[in-house]
């Protein structure tokens, strides 16, 4: 375990090794926008007792909240970044003047890549640390895991990644995109322009790979009238990818559908360049790597391929502009920023808004206020929560270069409704 007020100061940073805390960043290098809180640093600090009814981790100075991600075993490649952009986020917070007038703590728990860890922990800062929100998970296996431990506790998740939906909790606000912003929508957007008929199906054998591509086959076989021609799962961690990709080259599916996660793309991507699969001429759509996985990946191996996301860091606006450059200045110039890295960032800013909408931490009145929420300044260029506590936002495919970075080939025109419970899909 992990606070934020026992380490020392430091910048340096890397994604192979335990994270350090943030060191203090003067507040002009670090605000989104001024504009947004503009006066908030000077804010009448309402009295402890009338916003914290329910024994949170609440004093007239400061409000705690949970870090819980696995920085260590093999889902620490992906959930590195989402603990960096967390921490940047709530420095950020603190130096525009808090959360009513409350600077934000945090204790930092490592899930360890194991779902009973992820339990485990999530109980600790919920009922020992009496955490008022906790920011966390990557897989939907650990989401899964705590997710009775906040609904028993009446805590409050703030959970980044995109996931398969087919779930709507009181006590989750998804960051993330589900699957009808992005499993569907790639697909139809690789069907329109590849002309795509034929897809083999390959995943980590657990909850989101295996009901994304339940609902992939569905939307090939009865909506754009295609076919799945092999379809594979392999444990977290695996590395050895000869057998599939033997079957890949002998089926020659029109798309290589993959949703491979951690530290096994690695060995998925290396390989298939090495049993000499072209990604610029077999095309290769997936919807689990992002520019954090690329980095240990190796640009050069997955040049070519596609993803469809909801963020790049490429992305090239004024809100994203200002985002990287302070993850960068955090994190070392050569830092990346994938997909989950950025709703991870959203989460501390979407609590902070939802809070000050309701005036209070309690856990049951900021849930009823965020329906409605805005974030202007979201590096994907704008966020909404909807009353399912999904966000509104933008369907985008990137392709892969060779630099690492993803090239937008493609976005929605308007901002996607969130639908985790698709009619047909279930």
């Amino acid at each position: 375990m992990s606070s934020n007020d026992d380490h020392p100061n430091g910048r340096s940073v890397s994604r192979r090794k335990a994270l350090q805390v943030l060191s203090a960043l003067p507040a002009a290098t670090l605000l989104p926008s001024v504009g947004m809180f503009a006066g908030s640093a000077f804010a009448e600090t309402p009295a402890t007792s009338a916003v914290n009814t329910t024994g949170l981790a609440v004093t007239d100075t400061d409000v705690t909240v949970g870090i819980l991600h696995s920085i260590t075993g093999t889902m620490a490649i992906s959930e590195t970044g989402s603990v960096e952009a967390e921490k940047l986020a709530i420095d950020q917070i603190n130096a525009a003047g808090g959360v009513l007038g409350r600077k934000i703590k945090y204790v930092q728990e490592d899930g360890a890549s194991d779902w009973p860890t992820f339990a485990e922990k999530a109980k600790k800062l919920l009922v020992n640390d009496k955490c008022a929100a906790v920011m966390g998970c990557w897989t939907s296996a650990s989401r899964k895991a705590v997710l009775p431990v906040f609904e028993q506790y009446n805590g409050i998740l703030y959970y980044p990644t995109f996931y398969e939906g087919l779930e709507q909790s009181k006590n989750v606000i998804y960051t993330g995109q589900e699957a009808t912003q992005q499993i569907i929508a790639g697909l139809d957007w690789v069907n329109k322009t590849k002309g795509a008929k034929s897809f083999y199906l390959i995943g980590s054998d657990y909850i989101w790979p295996r009901t994304s591509n339940k609902i992939a086959r569905k939307h090939i076989e009865n909506h754009l009238q295609g076919k799945v021609v092999g379809e594979e799962y392999f444990p977290l961690g695996h590395t050895q990818f000869n057998s599939v990709i033997n079957k890949i080259k002998l089926t020659r599916p029109d798309v290589i559908y993959a949703i491979v996660v951690g530290g096994s793309n690695v060995a998925f991507y290396k390989q298939l360049k090495a049993a000499g699969i072209n990604l610029s001429k077999q095309t290769l759509l997936t919807i689990s790597v992002t520019e954090d996985e690329i980095l240990g990946i190796g640009g050069e191996n997955i040049a070519g391929a596609f993803a469809c996301m909801k963020y790049f860091q490429s992305l090239d606006n004024p809100n994203n502009q200002k985002f990287v450059a302070a993850f960068k200045k955090a994190y070392g110039e050569k830092a990346v920023i994938g997909d989950v890295t950025q709703a991870a960032y959203l989460g501390p800013w979407l609590w902070k808004l939802s809070v000050e909408k309701a005036g209070s931490f309690d856990v049951d009145k900021v849930v009823a206020a965020s329906p409605g929420i805005e974030f202007k300044d979201a590096p994907e260029g704008y966020v909404r929560i909807h009353p399912n506590h999904h966000l509104w936002s933008r369907t985008r495919v990137g392709k892969a270069q060779v630099n690492g970075q993803f090239e937008v080939v493609y976005e929605t025109p308007d901002l996607v409704e969130p639908n985790p419970f698709p009619k047909g899909y279930q």
